[in-house]
């Protein structure tokens, strides 16, 4: 027999890394709401109401906008096994890890893959798209919003309308931007688009917010092969969300029930005044690590809000920082991916952990630790320069 364990009582964290970030207190209690059946007229209605709101965070009208079971990840697989047939051209813009992962996931697809490449932190310049355009006739722009790893923020819409001009659908990684900084699918012209749960919506992983427009659909319809994900299909799955409630899988009643109260927390604070929020703790936690002496990496003028990459100091060693940041202050950060290992620090402020008291609490604990290293940093500068801010 198994020996028995302890109750679950993992530590309280602060939570500013690239994700999860802390979730909401009414989320969490309507996770704990008595389960009912997937096709009772009581979960219906809750799923009705969800795909409202989705539509409204996306500012939409599309008519399938769903959450898709599954991380973002899943969501980045239905957009392209959904969209993409083998030898279908599909141009993809890299500047980061997640437009790897896209090109990865869209060559499972049999597609040939144009890679559009700028340094990490970098952004994709619309003149990349067009040129790559030009060389050949695509099915897909593919283009990560907000990258993770890097902390920079593509501008959509231009590009947008170089896709469309060339006749090629626009599919938008937003995964750490939706709830966080403006997404406008409508105005943009975006035909697919995926996200999570668990970044700026403040609600635990496990679902992919994800909107197709009625082209993309008809599209999907009208492939010459089946989707090659049975799970993923979405001309199956939106007769579950549809009108008809046809049974596909057993939907995450407890997630829904989750996302549909962070969407109302998003709701009843404003998208105006939420935007405004993330942005105001960005400035004031980039005026702290400034007056540290510490610099930030993404491109000027096109940084995230709510993930802010910052270069490690020469002489200061990631892991142990980081490490004690956790032990010492119960504060969670992330570290830098690919070639940017043990070289970057990812600082996220996301939805519900995006506060002034916890960029506070991040610099004078950040401050505590590099002084451990030797590093010269003025004695409350940090905390200084982020409460002047206003």
């Amino acid at each position: 027999m198994a020996k028995l364990v302890g109750r679950l009582n993992p530590s309280q964290r602060i939570l500013m890394g690239p994700g999860p970030s802390n979730c909401h207190p009414r989320v969490l209690r309507a996770m704990s709401t008595p389960l009912i059946g997937h096709l009772d007229p009581d979960f219906l209605q809750i799923m009705d109401e969800t795909r409202s709101m989705l539509r409204g965070l996306f500012r939409t009208k599309n008519e399938f906008t769903i959450a898709v079971s599954g991380t973002g990840s899943a969501g980045m697989e239905t957009c392209f096994v959904n969209l993409i047939e083998p030898g279908d051209r599909v141009v993809i813009g890299i500047n980061g890890v997640f437009g790897e992962r896209m090109t990865d996931v869209a060559a499972r697809c049999g597609a040939k893959v144009v890679r559009v490449e700028s340094e990490w932190g970098k952004i994709i310049e619309p003149d990349q798209i067009k040129k790559a355009l030009a060389r050949g006739k695509t099915k897909v722009v593919a283009l990560v919003h907000a990258e993770t790893s890097t902390g920079a923020a593509t501008p959509i819409e231009e590009i947008s309308k170089i896709a469309h001009s060339k006749g090629a659908l626009l599919l938008v990684d937003t995964v750490t931007s939706l709830g966080g900084m403006p997404v406008d699918i409508d105005k943009w012209k975006v035909d697919a688009c995926y996200s999570g749960t668990q970044k700026c919506l403040s609600c635990p992983p496990g679902l992919a917010p994800v909107t197709f427009s009625e082209k993309a659909m008809k599209l999907v319809r009208k492939r010459k092969r089946k989707v090659q994900s049975w799970y993923l299909d979405m001309s199956m799955v939106e007769r579950y969300w549809g009108q008809e409630r046809f049974y596909h899988h057993t939907a995450p009643i407890s997630m829904i029930y989750a996302l549909r109260e962070a969407l109302c927390v998003i709701h009843e604070e404003g998208l105006k005044a939420r935007f405004a929020r993330h942005m105001r703790n960005h400035r004031a936690l980039v005026a702290g690590l400034e007056a540290m002496g510490l610099k930030l990496f993404a491109q000027e003028g096109h940084r995230l809000p709510m993930l802010n990459t910052v270069e490690i100091p020469e002489g200061v060693e990631d892991v142990p920082v980081r490490k004690a940041l956790l032990k010492d202050h119960n504060i969670e950060i992330g570290g830098g991916l690919g070639k940017f290992k043990g070289k970057l620090w990812r600082i996220g402020l996301m939805g519900h952990s995006s506060t002034l008291n916890n960029v506070v609490l991040c610099l004078g604990a950040l401050e505590k630790q590099l002084k451990a290293q030797k590093c010269r940093v003025a004695s409350g500068a940090g905390v200084a320069a982020a409460l002047a801010t206003g």
